[in-house]
């Protein structure tokens, strides 16, 4: 039996039919992987994100641990009194913790953008076919360029990486620098914003800052310094300082924010000139100053109803006043000063008598 005769309409069906065929070949490869690379590393990219973006919300809102998805079983334990008391949390202490934390969490989204979109275009370059060496080694070249080109820049953001996860300071604490001293306002990789007494807004970089002192960590410790006159009486003194801490420890107020009671040292200096004491107590954090200056207003106080000598003040004289009868007898009307008479003896009485004796005979005596 004769084999039919192919009809023109056979042959464009089979060459239709060749070409789905090499396209889906080409298509199953190098497009087909490098569309399930790019689509891959897009899900795992939001993946990363949404569980950075998850941890680090958690962190600044300060959600206990058995709260959270999946441990609703543990809940008990945060409903406690006890439990309720640890997770009671500080205003202060929360906005430098949502503050770290949001600062981190950004941090950790721009890494795995970087590494993760990096890894991705590597990828579809090798697919296509292209030698990416030559891009890793000329990376290379541009990273070392930009390296000292731009060394204060990387410095900065290293040194903001570390004191974020060291937590040397955050929003709201009072720190000093060195050369600024002042209220932290906001903390970024790069810069932080310190806001000092007069209201000036400092931006400095977080490379040059090389020491930090932060008076708002943990606790703090007031004290108030009095410089009496030398000649004072000490236990006088002491008595005064511990009635005016016994007096801002009794205070409904500032009490509650005294970790321990307030405590009087001996003589911290001397010179011939006066005395330095010391009155200071143990604090809450932030609160130092506050309790300083109620110290020495209480000090003051009481010194001054003690009549204690300020240093400066002159020693009292120890001589007798002389009695207010004797008088010198006024001339021309000129009133009487206080002083007294000079003594006599009996012969300037006899040398006084004599002239007075002698003016009673004469003529101008009677006259």
């Amino acid at each position: 039996m004769a084999s039919p005769t192919p009809t023109p309409l056979d042959d464009v069906t089979d060459k239709i039919a060749d070409q789905a065929n090499v396209w889906l070949e080409w298509f199953l490869g190098a497009p087909l992987r490098i569309i399930l690379i790019i689509a891959i590393g897009s899900i795992a990219l939001a993946v990363v994100r949404r569980i950075i973006g998850n941890v680090t919300e958690h962190i600044a809102d300060g959600t206990p641990i058995t709260e959270r998805r999946g441990m609703k079983g543990l809940k008990g334990l945060s409903e406690s009194p006890m439990g309720t008391i640890l997770v009671r949390a500080n205003p202060l202490a929360s906005a430098r913790r949502a503050q770290r934390a949001r600062t981190i969490g950004s941090v950790l989204r721009s890494t795995a953008n970087i590494l993760v979109g990096t890894t991705i275009v590597l990828m579809v370059l090798t697919e296509l076919g292209m030698n990416i060496a030559p891009f890793l080694a000329s990376a290379g070249i541009v990273g070392v360029a930009l390296g000292f080109g731009a060394q204060s820049l990387v410095k900065d953001f290293l040194s903001g990486t570390f004191m974020l996860l060291e937590d040397q300071y955050g929003v709201g604490d009072s720190v000093d620098f060195g050369v600024v001293s002042g209220t932290v306002e906001e903390v970024a990789l790069r810069v932080t914003k310190v806001r000092d007494g007069d209201g000036t807004l400092w931006y400095i970089r977080n490379g040059e800052i090389l020491r930090t002192g932060n008076k708002s960590q943990e606790w703090g410790r007031a004290s108030a310094e009095v410089h009496v006159a030398y000649f004072a009486d000490l236990d006088e003194v002491q008595r005064c300082l511990r009635e005016a801490g016994a007096e801002v420890a009794a205070d409904p107020v500032l009490g509650t924010y005294l970790l321990e009671q307030p405590a009087v040292s001996g003589i911290e200096s001397m010179s011939p000139e006066e005395l330095v004491l010391k009155v200071s107590v143990k604090t809450q954090a932030s609160m130092q100053g506050e309790i300083s200056r109620a110290l020495r207003k209480a000090v003051r106080e009481r010194l001054a109803a003690a009549h204690v000598p300020m240093a400066g003040a002159e020693e009292p004289s120890t001589t007798e006043a002389a009695p207010a009868d004797h008088l010198i007898v006024p001339v021309h009307g000129t009133p009487p000063a206080q002083v007294s008479a000079p003594a006599t003896t009996p012969h300037d009485a006899a040398r006084a008598d004599a002239p007075r004796e002698a003016n009673q005979g004469s003529p101008m005596a009677e006259r």
